[in-house]
């Protein structure tokens, strides 16, 4: 039967005609803005910071791996016009949900960003317009929450109104793969939903991946990081095994990785930090409890990547314990707050709660990164700081050096000519008497 509704959306999303509107200009949410912009289309994005839209209006960019010259062109010609007015909504063909979805103190899913964006946009709906989730979130929220939620307006799914889930798969400083190069997985909630979906999205990324349903869509996403985590949580967990039995793990997961099939190296580091492997792990094992189910793998991976920040103290405090210094009044530099190198972000990072343990412990702590010059107060810090200068004379001033991010701008030669002692996370130093792998 011949949807008209349907056919004139898929038709101007093909002809470039559909008003793009992204809700949430965070790490997701600015480079999906820019790429459609960049592709031809009007885009309007909505944030509910005001410092980000009044940033982007001056052309400013306040992610590092997305350049300025990006945001101007976009911004100054009219491609992109961003807003704190939701009301702006009703003029919109695609609407993009690029939110976050942390966890609770309970560790459980927290959809309050959701949901609150679905207030916003619900009085601006209209027929004729496709919805997409892109927040990562376990498997039935978009029909358990969203759909149910639009039909209450009184809308049809796959007649009215389109509904999607197509996980967002950013991995911030990246060189190799970007929004535009990484295949996107869709489902959507009727074949209507996922025929618009698949027009909403072919044109600015190299593959749509089409999946069956949101669920498996929402679980696709979960796996991914899934995955991550839990081989991160074996090779952390290997990793003080094998200091114990003096045998460098790093040799060995190189040795390993000579192996042409059926094993894929992972490193170990200081816990996992970011916007998705930390947390949506655990939105799966919310789920599979109301199915009766316990997620033993993921649960234990969890907490042994929650442990390596203490490990790490651990280590430092009985480094400098053989040279005869109490961890308490001990100068500390930290290199690299960020979750990962070559990035400004420091959403979950275990460096933080080195720094704050470190701290509980009375040493005086101090941090270098080039990405990050002020630690703001976060839920894992309640310090406020400046990245030091990292130089000859201010190295030798420390009694412990913590190698927790390992930028590739870092002079590696430099650190380890002028440090005391180096507590190393990432391998990227040899080892010499003063220098502890951790």
């Amino acid at each position: 039967m011949k949807n008209s509704i349907k056919d004139n959306l898929i038709e101007k999303l093909e002809k470039n005609q559909a008003l793009i509107t992204i809700i949430g200009l965070g790490y997701v949410g600015l480079p999906l803005a820019l790429n459609y912009s960049e592709k031809g289309y009007k885009v309007l994005g909505l944030d509910i910071d005001e410092s980000k839209i009044n940033s982007l209006k001056k052309g400013i960019s306040y992610i590092n791996s997305i350049s300025e010259e990006r945001v101007k062109n976009a911004i100054f010609s009219s491609s992109l016009e961003v807003s704190t007015d939701y009301a702006k909504i009703k003029n919109a063909d695609a609407l993009i949900i690029c939110v976050p979805t942390p966890l609770n103190k309970n560790k459980g899913p927290d959809l309050k960003y959701i949901l609150n964006t679905m207030q916003f946009i619900g009085n601006f709906l209209r027929p004729g317009q496709v919805i997409s989730l892109e927040s990562t979130t376990y498997p039935g929220t978009t029909e358990e929450e969203l759909r149910p939620f639009i039909e209450n307006k009184g809308f049809v799914i796959g007649k009215d109104i389109f509904l999607i889930y197509s996980p967002e798969r950013e991995d911030p400083g990246n060189k190799k793969y970007n929004t535009s190069s990484i295949p996107k997985v869709m489902g959507g909630s009727t074949n209507e939903c996922s025929e618009v979906g698949k027009a909403l999205y072919y044109k600015v990324t190299t593959e749509v991946v089409e999946v069956s349903s949101t669920k498996v869509a929402e679980l696709t996403k979960l796996l991914e990081n899934i995955h991550r985590s839990v081989n991160i949580g074996l090779i952390n967990e290997l990793k003080p095994l094998a200091d114990r039995m003096g045998i460098d793990i790093y040799e060995v997961i190189k040795a390993a990785s000579t192996k042409p099939f059926g094993f894929v190296p992972y490193y170990p580091g200081p816990g996992l930090g970011g916007h998705c492997i930390p947390i949506d792990p655990f939105y799966l094992t919310y789920k599979a409890h109301e199915y009766g189910m316990h997620t033993r793998f993921i649960e234990l991976a969890g907490e042994i990547n929650e442990g390596m920040p203490a490990y790490i103290v651990d280590k430092t405090t009985n480094a400098l314990n053989e040279i005869e210094k109490p961890l308490k009044g001990s100068k500390v530099l930290i290199l690299g707050m960020a979750y990962k190198k070559n990035v400004d972000d420091i959403r979950e990072s275990p460096s933080l709660k080195i720094m704050n343990l470190l701290k509980q412990k009375h040493a005086n702590v101090s941090y270098n990164d080039p990405y990050i010059k002020v630690i703001p107060i976060t839920r894992n810090s309640e310090l406020v700081l400046e990245s030091i200068d990292l130089n000859e004379e201010n190295l030798r001033s420390f009694d412990a050096v913590i190698l927790a991010t390992d930028h590739d701008s870092y002079e590696y030669d430099m650190i380890e000519k002028n440090s005391n002692l180096i507590i190393d996370t990432r391998g990227k130093f040899p080892l010499k008497e003063n220098i502890i792998r951790a």
